[in-house]
């Protein structure tokens, strides 16, 4: 494999940085012998595995992502590596359609590990794994008159808990609002290999099993979990991305719902689909591979903006990490729109509606954003980045602060 793709082959010496956090990353590594230690900011947050050895990679999510580093790695002992381009991907697992599965398999058992770190961090609640929480969920749209998720929701728990002891009950439920339900918007229709789904149509609810992922040909669709009797946005996903795969790929339930936010053209894949395409389509996998990494590094991102405790400060930060999400230059003194409103920012953020209201007013009073028809918006870009450094630097050098007190102590 090697030497048909001719991929770089480099030693480094015991003690040498591999890549340093936030440098420009333009390749990832396989490591062929020795070992390396990985330092991130946001294990300070979570526990990750921080030594790798032979047959482990790393900088993959950078580097697929175009995003700089999120690690720092240095050289435990002498160590060796292959360095793979990011054009060079396709190649690659065309020739080794095992590394692309053990790639995205890994990249999916961190999304839902770190997914799992966030919602403890910032919505102080673990995800709920039990299909007895599909009643909660249906409960909590019926209760708001949204018809159509309740009656999908208590059909989903029917099928997946036949013998459930709240099956009698479940069944009132959909008797009592059957007739208050749109039923063109409680299933997708097909056209050709693709799937339609209305606007409001839930592809899945969570805590179900799950046995297929989506690839977004057309359309929007928002990710959502119920906590604490509150509909919490996690993201809206747009043309090419994907969602679903974590339920597929490691055979376990849901960690959140999947709506049509309007109407959305889709292409489901079940398992034995996506191992084809892993072996006959490298591009589409290198793809998936990409959008995988963008989202593990948005992850990230805001797993590292925990440590921030000033409400406004954390705002300010999630706003910045939108942007670089959507590659937004931070020299770009223009506007921008943002897709969500001040209540999906505090729940991205964690804070209680009172909180959440009290900083989007201080946010208001500096006249760094504006709020129309319910959505966001910052009157010059430049600014968002300036404060979120700002509130960065005022944090980082509290820390030094207090370390260099507690070593007077």
């Amino acid at each position: 494999m090697t030497e048909q793709l001719q991929l770089d082959r480099i030693k480094f010496k015991k003690g040498t940085y591999l890549i340093v956090d936030a440098q420009e990353a333009e390749r990832f590594f396989i490591i062929t012998s020795g070992n390396v230690h990985v330092s991130k900011e946001s294990m300070t947050v979570v526990k990750e595995r921080d030594v790798l050895g032979p047959g482990d990679f790393f900088g993959v999510i950078s580097a697929m992502s175009s995003h700089g580093h999120i690690e720092s790695v240095m050289a435990m002992t002498d160590v060796s590596v292959l360095a793979v381009q990011k054009k060079q991907y396709g190649d690659v697992i065309r020739n080794n359609s095992s590394l692309a599965m053990k790639i995205i398999t890994q990249f999916s058992k961190q999304m839902r590990y770190l997914d799992e770190a966030l919602a403890i961090r910032t919505l102080k609640q673990k995800t709920n794994e039990d299909v007895s929480h599909l009643i909660d969920v249906a409960e909590y749209y019926s209760y708001r008159h949204q018809y159509n998720q309740a009656y999908f929701v208590y059909q989903q728990y029917l099928k997946h808990a036949p013998e459930g002891d709240k099956v009698n009950f479940v069944k009132d439920k959909l008797m009592e609002i059957g007739f208050q339900v749109d039923s063109a918007k409680l299933a997708y229709r097909t056209e050709g290999t693709n799937r339609i789904y209305p606007q409001n149509t839930m592809f899945f609810c969570e805590t179900e099993p799950g046995d297929e992922l989506f690839i977004i040909k057309k359309g929007s669709v928002k990710i959502t979990k119920i906590i604490n009797q509150n509909e919490v946005l996690l993201a809206i996903l747009k043309d090419d991305d994907i969602f679903g795969e974590m339920a597929l790929l490691e055979n376990k339930p849901r960690t959140a719902s999947a709506v049509a936010y309007d109407d959305c053209e889709v292409t489901a894949v079940n398992l034995e689909n996506f191992k084809r395409l892993v072996v006959d389509s490298p591009d589409i996998v290198a793809r998936i591979t990409t959008i995988l990494a963008d989202r593990i590094w948005l992850i990230y991102k805001q797993l590292i903006s925990t440590l921030l405790t000033d409400p406004v400060a954390r705002m300010y930060d999630m706003l910045s990490i939108q942007l670089q999400k959507n590659r937004i230059n931070p020299e770009n003194s223009g506007s921008y729109t943002f897709d969500f409103g001040p209540k999906e920012l505090s729940n991205m953020v964690g804070l209680t509606p009172a909180d959440g209201s009290e900083a989007i007013n201080k946010m208001l009073a500096e006249k760094t954003i504006l709020i129309i028809d319910e959505k966001i918006i910052c009157e010059k870009i430049t600014d968002i980045f300036k404060l979120s450094s700002f509130h960065w630097n005022a944090y980082r050098r509290q820390v030094k602060i207090n370390k260099q007190r507690d070593k007077k102590d």
